[in-house]
């Protein structure tokens, strides 16, 4: 029938009760999945949201790290690029109160199996001493501090420290410097410059270019060995502003092991070592002379004979025996022609030539490791005409650079740095612009057809000088112990950068017939490094047969021929 229940010959069996826990249990479970649903939800979302919005939007809520957004600590240093050269590691150092160890012989046995260069002997005892607190190691690695944490020893903790870390290892060792266990500068930038970076904030920017650096200790290591030196320099400088782009010392050091290194891998030859610089000296012996007015490119002197001094003889190192034009006299080095420059301009003038250029006081890039320059007191007459070819007065790397660079960029002279310049600094005139533009053609010269042929870099103009002189140990010169070294800069109808390499006691080799002068040694080094840095520092090459260029570099030189000047062009 209609609306009649069914019947069932069974009564259904009534469930127990749900206990009030598992109710409890469910009301949760409940509330953490719509809390997982609710942020899933709020996810997606978010994600429809941003692919949604216009590419401008996106950006906006796209978050990059400020310069200024830098946790509390040493300050990064950065390379002129940006790229990383100092920054901070977090680490954990171990630390023990020596009241709560039970076992002062066992602690100290098992950590110093654990941890390397800790004395057993030597923990036991501090271990055994009253002191609430003392250092057991500082700086541990990760690893470190679980193996530690895992003795389960009673009286060791950790303290939150930062250990600072050079990620180019020695590249730039002599630039940065170091700092100590409690990251205190204690040599090059570190040092200099250790209360503004121990102010934490935006990273410090140099004016080096690790690429730069990297070519250039490439090269001179190479030739460092191949010439069996017993250490280099060089320096890659901005002509237009002073900026130091590159500069190596060798040997090196690892700034993050400097206490493993020896005080002469830590000595900066480029800056703290002074030396007789020989040649390379006659670019400014030359200039003055002609900024003085007392020669020009046609004029010339005697250097049939050699120059007796007292007991001393001067002579050129390739005698031509001749009358040499001022070209001449340049691009065959005669140290004969450079001397009589010198008397001409007088001692006091060349005195006050010197000062002007900065030689005659330490160098002021920024670093507390300056050499200060040798020079002879009183001035005499003999001094004057010795240290015309580059010897008895000693500078160091960094100012030689620094005054060729015043005497190639149109003869403005500005104080080398090792920061990033937001704009040109004033500098000061130290030549004229005619006589800088001669410089220029001599330095051309040079390596177009004179001792400096191994630095040529096709396609960049270069133009430079050799320098070889004998090292002076006490109070006399070390025979065959030279310092070897050309500096030149690129391109010469525009410069732009002055490279300089130096080799300390090179050796000569069978293929370089047993010679280990200038040319040999440091001029290939220059030339390998121009050839490498300039694409990266967007030099565009030129055509160096290209007449206009010819033209531009082109000299005449009055030569003696026959007992008749005739002049030359080249």
């Amino acid at each position: 029938m209609i609306g009649r229940q069914p019947f069932f010959p069974f009564r259904t069996r009534r469930e127990p009760p749900v206990p009030k826990e598992v109710e409890t249990a469910r009301g949760r479970l409940l509330i953490a999945g719509g809390l997982a649903a609710a942020a899933f939800a709020v996810v997606a979302v978010r994600l429809v949201d941003v692919t949604m919005m216009p590419a401008g939007d996106a950006r906006k809520i796209v978050r990059t790290p400020s310069v200024t957004e830098h946790r509390v600590g040493r300050a990064d240093i950065v390379d002129r690029n940006g790229r990383l050269l100092a920054t901070n590691l977090a680490t954990a150092s171990l630390y023990a109160n020596p009241r709560m160890i039970p076992d002062a012989g066992s602690a100290a046995a098992r950590l110093s199996a654990l941890l390397p260069g800790l004395d057993m002997a030597r923990l036991t005892g501090r271990l055994e001493g009253d002191r609430s607190f003392l250092w057991v190691k500082r700086h541990l690695t990760p690893q470190q501090k679980y193996a530690v944490n895992r003795l389960g020893i009673p009286g060791l903790d950790f303290k939150n420290e930062e250990r600072r870390l050079y990620p180019s290892g020695a590249l730039a060792g002599h630039v940065l410097g170091f700092t100590d266990i409690d990251n205190q500068g204690l040599a090059g930038i570190e040092r200099k410059f250790d209360d503004d970076l121990a102010k934490g904030g935006k990273p410090m920017q140099l004016s080096i270019d690790i690429r730069v650096q990297h070519i250039m200790r490439d090269a001179l290591r190479r030739s460092v060995r191949k010439f069996s030196g017993i250490g280099g320099a060089g320096v890659v400088l901005d002509a237009r502003n002073g900026e130091v782009v590159a500069m190596v010392s060798l040997p090196e050091f690892n700034p993050n092991d400097a206490g493993g290194a020896d005080d002469q891998a830590r000595f900066n030859r480029a800056t703290l070592g002074v030396y007789e610089m020989g040649s390379t000296f006659k670019i400014f012996t030359t200039a003055m002379a002609l900024d003085a007015g007392k020669v020009t490119l046609q004029g010339g002197y005697d250097a049939t004979d050699p120059i007796r001094v007292g007991r001393f003889v001067i002579r050129d190192y390739h005698a031509k025996k001749r009358w040499l034009s001022v070209p001449e006299i340049f691009m065959y080095s005669s140290n004969i022609g450079s001397v009589k420059m010198a008397l001409d301009v007088g001692r006091q003038g060349q005195r006050a030539f010197l000062q002007k250029l900065g030689m005659l006081d330490k160098t002021p890039v920024e670093l507390d490791e300056i050499g200060a320059p040798i020079t002879p007191r009183p001035w005499r007459d003999v001094n004057a005409m010795t240290i015309s070819f580059g010897h008895g007065m000693a500078v160091s790397p960094m100012q030689l650079v620094a005054g060729v660079a015043a005497m190639v960029n149109g003869g403005i002279l500005y104080p080398p740095t090792l920061f990033r310049r937001a704009e040109t600094p004033v500098g000061r005139r130290v030549i004229s612009e005619k006589t800088s533009e001669q410089v220029r053609r001599l330095l051309r010269l040079v390596v177009s057809q004179g001792t400096g042929r191994k630095a040529a870099a096709k396609g960049y103009l270069v133009g430079g000088k050799t320098g070889t002189a004998e090292k002076v140990v006490g109070r006399s010169y070390k025979q065959k112990a030279l310092m070897s070294s050309f500096v030149a800069a690129f391109p010469m109808n525009a410069p732009r950068y002055v490279v300089f390499a130096m080799v300390d006691e090179p050796t000569g080799t069978k293929e370089t017939f047993g010679y280990a002068t200038g040319g040999w040694v440091a001029a290939p080094v220059v030339g390998e490094v121009i050839s490498r840095i300039g694409p990266l520092l967007g030099v565009k090459p030129v055509n160096d047969e290209d007449p206009a260029i010819r033209d531009q570099m082109a000299i005449r030189i009055m030569t003696m021929k026959s007992g008749k000047k005739r002049l030359a062009s080249f």
